[in-house]
């Protein structure tokens, strides 16, 4: 990429968003969305930079849940228009890894696999490492540490490859600053650290080494049996015989590899298993008709995404850090841009890629068994997932969708007011998380501020209580109203006052079960059948409940704590004392005045019996 076109950024943050699409240009680059908190939130490419963003703005895209939830987070559009497509792919892939964007599809191991690192100091060493942070050229990732250890430790035998973390420089060499250590005694290391090796030879070891962990297995057993040829030769017999050595522990280590493909072709298979919003890329890398390594990645926010697409990004993510291309690639289908991946791929091999798909019995068997493997490492993550109790039910993956929210809700708030007339007005909050009521979670709250009824100002102070000085407090990814756009009205504002606008906001109205969104003028109407539909229900009905159970209960309360306060002597505290005594006020009514005197004394005991006795009387008077 020329440094002209790289360094060329389009922003156009001053004008209204249809002539910022009309502006931009028919070139092709990379585009990226930034949202109103300047942050990246998707980076594409694009062969004509104004009629790929246009499109996201049409009708038509809104049917792609993930796509129109980005869109509504859209503030502003940047892009770096380059020379050609190939171009734009690197740079796509480079800004993903830097950025990684919310909303574009993104790989993730389930844990940080090894490498293998060939330093490039003048006397490289081979090191396993997690971080890609040397000057070096590396191997990998291995899934199987084990027999990448082996294989390593194969290797350095053979070849000679110093283990030692001393940095080798001419003039640490020339002062003689380090001393040969235990490998060099017991005859797996030369000395480098002393100069007793010289660094044309070592280097050409190196280069052995690098083309065994290739999986060249058979070009340097053909090398180094002409070495050993050469020193027979010149009769150092017992240099021959060393080299024999190494010749038969790489032929052991070959022959343990697992042979897939009797032709011995170099080929990289690739495959993904998907499944609702995640998917699993395998790859295996052969070479000479062996398994020399497999590795799987994680991909999220795949839904709604086609397999062609994402074996484009795989490709891409997974060759931008990768120096060992074969010529051959098998796919269960082509990528979505086929010509430019080819011609990426060929330009950094240097030689002509094929992509093949499986078309005989050979490519065909190579095919289901990455493809088994796919599935497999899929499984496991479910399984993963749902010990740890990370498993997302269908049935939130399914209100994500109907209600085009960005993110899953796990967790959904939802409140209701009680009251009859105005008197002992109550809010109940109840919490479900992962689908399920999380009643340790649940609260009552009395409400303070309105003594009248009206819904609406009793929804805000609920709100602003519950969701003001959140620090401890874990926050929902749904918060839904009992009622329709009066309740949702007083929510949002409360909501926007907290500044918490990033936790949507629903109402679910009792009559026709219609669902209010803030943004939209109709109400959402799903079918009764609807999966999404019973779970808001359950939870609109559970949070009614709580609040009808909390009501009833000051009602009662006060209404017995009122009748016996009615009488002379009897306050708060001894109406409270009655009443957990004989468990209610007919238990107070049914018991003797010596009972009751052990509560409240004698003489309070008898204006008690005197009160119920004048009661009864005038009941009976009135029947």
């Amino acid at each position: 990429m020329n440094n002209e076109n790289n360094n060329l950024l389009f922003q156009v943050r001053d004008l209204p968003l249809d002539e910022k699409l009309q502006a931009l240009p028919t070139k092709p680059g990379v585009y990226r969305f930034i949202n109103s908190d300047a942050k990246v939130i998707y980076i594409g490419k694009a062969a004509n930079l104004r009629n790929r963003v246009k499109q996201y703005f049409q009708k038509s895209k809104s049917n792609d849940t993930r796509i129109s939830a980005m869109i509504s987070n859209i503030a502003d559009v940047e892009i770096t228009v380059t020379d050609n497509e190939v171009e734009a792919l690197i740079l796509e892939a480079n800004l993903i890894k830097q950025f990684k964007p919310k909303y574009n599809i993104l790989l993730k191991d389930d844990k940080s696999y090894p490498w293998i690192a060939i330093t490039t100091e003048q006397y490289p060493r081979a090191i396993v490492t997690r971080r890609k942070n040397l000057k070096a050229r590396y191997f990998g990732p291995y899934t199987d540490v084990k027999s990448m250890r082996n294989a390593l430790k194969t290797f350095c035998d053979i070849f000679y490859i110093r283990s030692c973390n001393y940095e080798m420089t001419e003039e640490h060499i020339n002062k003689k600053k380090y001393k040969v250590c235990l490998d060099y005694h017991i005859k797996k290391c030369e000395g480098p650290c002393e100069g007793l090796v010289n660094r044309i030879d070592y280097n050409i070891r190196i280069d052995n080494a690098v083309k065994a962990l290739k999986g060249k297995i058979k070009e340097v057993i053909s090398t180094i049996n002409n070495e050993m040829n050469k020193l027979a030769e010149s009769m150092r017999y017992e240099e021959a015989a060393i080299i024999r050595e190494k010749i038969n522990a790489l032929k052991v280590y070959s022959e343990k590899q697992r042979v897939v493909d009797i032709n011995e072709v170099d080929r990289d298979v690739i495959s993904i298993a998907i499944k609702n919003n995640d998917a699993c890329a395998v790859i295996f890398k052969i070479r000479e008709g062996k398994v020399i390594n497999s590795q799987h990645t994680y991909l999220t926010n795949v839904y709604e995404t086609s397999s062609s697409e994402l074996l484009e990004t795989v490709l891409e993510r997974y060759y931008i850090e990768q120096e060992d291309i074969p010529q051959r690639i098998l796919l269960s289908e082509n990528p979505y841009n086929l010509d430019v991946v080819k011609e990426w791929l060929s330009n950094k091999t240097g030689s002509e890629i094929e992509i093949e798909l499986p078309n005989n019995s050979v490519t065909t068997k190579l095919y289901n068994l990455v493809k088994t493997n796919a599935q497999y490492w899929l499984d496991e993550l479910e399984l993963l997932r749902l010990k740890r109790g990370e498993l997302v039910p269908h049935v939130l993956k399914a209100i994500q969708r109907d209600l085009r929210l960005t993110k899953t809700p796990r967790r959904i708030e939802c409140f209701d007011i009680s009251n009859i007339h105005g008197a002992d007005i109550v809010a109940s909050l109840v919490v479900f998380i992962n689908g399920l009521p999380k009643k340790s979670e649940y609260r009552k709250y009395m409400i303070r501020n309105v003594n009248y009824p009206n819904d609406y100002a009793s929804m805000k102070e609920v709100i602003e209580r519950r969701y003001s000085k959140n620090d401890n407090k874990e926050l929902p990814d749904l918060i839904m109203v009992d009622g329709g756009k009066g309740q949702i009205s007083s929510a949002i504002e409360i909501i926007k006052k907290l500044d918490l606008q990033e936790i949507p906001v629903i109402g679910l109205a009792k009559r026709l079960e219609e669902i209010f969104l803030p943004d939209l003028n109709e109400p959402i109407i799903l079918p009764r059948s609807s999966s999404s539909l019973r779970l808001l229900q359950q939870i609109r009905d559970e949070t009614h409940r709580f609040a009808i159970e909390y009501h009833r209960k000051l009602r009662s309360k006060r209404i017995i704590n009122t009748e016996l306060e009615n009488i002379k002597g009897i306050g708060k505290k001894r109406a409270k004392n009655l009443i957990s005594k004989f468990g209610s006020i007919h238990g107070v009514q049914n018991a003797t005045e010596e009972q009751i005197a052990s509560v409240v004394g004698k003489n309070v005991a008898n204006k008690i019996c005197e009160y119920f006795k004048s009661k009864e009387k005038n009941n009976k008077q009135i029947a």
